[in-house]
């Protein structure tokens, strides 16, 4: 085998492989030996119909299934042998064929680029320290009761938090335009779920009031006819409903899981479930915060197929999302224009956390990996299960390695850039996780 490389541009390689006719018709030869013996043909017994006769039947696609095979084979002993490392599968081009001729192919894909990982020391990081106080355990202990709450209609003027009921009918230059009406609507004032503008007038409104609301579509609305419109709704209250809070007793308590209804220990639980959540927002936002940093700071070729296949991968997520959802069947191949600036930059810190892990030697941190397990597993209902679940499977094992290897590489990063420890409260960073 003869190898001849060439670089075309930028990542790009060309690989020219000659590979010795002997070698080649010595294939194409056994191929139709073993087809004689398996071949029926009108004329001959099983198993007696001569090379020549199979060769001129099935010499051709023989022979393209040989140099198939040839190529592959010879490609892979090639990269060894050149010490190259590819990104992604070649596309291979047959340059010459024929029968007791050497066989020549081409074989062009990219490589991985050189990666050099910079700047690292010069990298300034905040370090969330956030402490749960008792204010914030209630705060949550309030959002859990009008989680279970109860709506119920009451006799006085709607306030924020209320629901109402309403009909409306929506104008633009005094005439009914589509979807802008709607009968036994229920809305929950305070969510903005609306057009901006049109909650505000209703917060003080009674059930059989008629109340005029005057917005403007945003310039950025999904119907085209009405972006940037003044509109005008005559809106109807049919219901006012006030939502009632159960009280934080023992029952409550048994809606948690808590079996004795002990009040403290839904507590306790609920603390620690906090204090789980807060760990891994203030993970996820330093990590986040460390990869925009080394990207930043460091610029990488990108190998087009990794990119690629990154697109493909993000796809097939939001198409699974959305199948969830309701509407796999029916959903449109997406365009991967949404999903390139994503792609690229999970490639790029993809490579920048492979270098660090490589230049470093890490090695993944088998306590890491239980703990790792551990705090998803804390989340069902029976963790130990999960957790045996993982350990008995080496395939999630694996993938389990790699992110306890990649937080291994983000905290390197942390331990050499300089941090800055900043005190924030709890609502403050998971409203902005949220």
């Amino acid at each position: 085998m003869q190898v001849s490389v060439e670089t075309t541009q930028g990542l790009e390689r060309r690989l020219t492989i000659t590979v010795p006719a002997e070698s080649v018709d010595n294939a194409v030869k056994s191929r139709l030996q073993q087809l004689a013996k398996t071949q029926r043909i009108n004329g001959f017994r099983p198993g007696k119909v001569p090379v020549s006769v199979i060769k001129k039947r099935y010499g051709q696609a023989v022979r393209q299934e040989v140099s198939g095979d040839v190529m592959q084979q010879n490609f892979y002993q090639a990269i060894v042998q050149e010490k190259i490392n590819p990104a992604g599968m070649p596309a291979f081009e047959l340059t010459k064929d024929k029968d007791g001729e050497d066989l020549e192919f081409v074989a062009k894909f990219e490589v991985y680029p050189e990666v050099e990982v910079k700047g690292v020391s010069d990298i300034e990081l905040e370090k969330t320290v956030v402490e749960i106080n008792d204010e914030d355990l209630d705060n949550m202990l309030e959002t859990l009761q009008k989680q279970h709450g109860e709506w119920k209609e009451v006799r006085r003027k709607a306030r924020k938090d209320d629901r109402i009921v309403i009909d409306f009918v929506g104008t633009v230059d005094g005439e009914e335009f589509e979807g802008g009406k709607a009968e036994d609507f229920t809305l929950e004032l305070g969510k903005e779920r609306m057009i901006p503008g049109f909650e505000k007038p209703l917060v003080g409104a009674k059930k059989g009031e008629e109340v005029i609301v005057d917005v403007t579509f945003p310039e950025d609305y999904h119907a085209e006819a009405l972006k940037g419109k003044d509109a005008q709704f005559t809106v109807n209250v049919k219901k006012v409903e006030g939502l009632t809070l159960p009280t934080v007793d023992e029952e409550f308590a048994k809606l948690f899981g808590i079996e004795d209804g002990d009040v403290e220990a839904l507590k306790a639980e609920v603390r620690k479930n906090m204090e789980r959540e807060l760990s891994q927002t203030l993970k996820a936002q330093l990590k986040e915060n460390v990869i925009s940093k080394l990207i930043e700071k460091n610029e990488v070729d990108l190998p087009a197929a990794l990119v690629d296949q990154e697109v493909n991968a993000l796809r097939e997520q939001a198409k699974q999302r959305f199948s969830q959802q309701g509407g796999g069947a029916n959903m449109p191949e997406l365009p991967a224009e949404l999903f390139t600036d994503n792609a690229k930059r999970r490639v790029s810190i993809g490579l920048l956390l492979g270098e660090i892990i490589k230049q470093q030697e890490l090695k993944a941190d088998q306590d890491k990996v239980d703990s790792l397990i551990e705090t998803m597993a804390s989340a069902y209902e029976d963790p130990q299960e999960v957790v045996d679940y993982y350990k008995n499977n080496q395939e999630l094992m694996q993938q389990m390695q790699n992110v306890a290897l990649e937080e291994q590489a983000i905290e390197w990063v942390v331990s050499q850039a300089k941090t800055t420890e900043v005190n924030k409260a709890f609502d403050e960073v998971m409203n902005k996780q949220g």
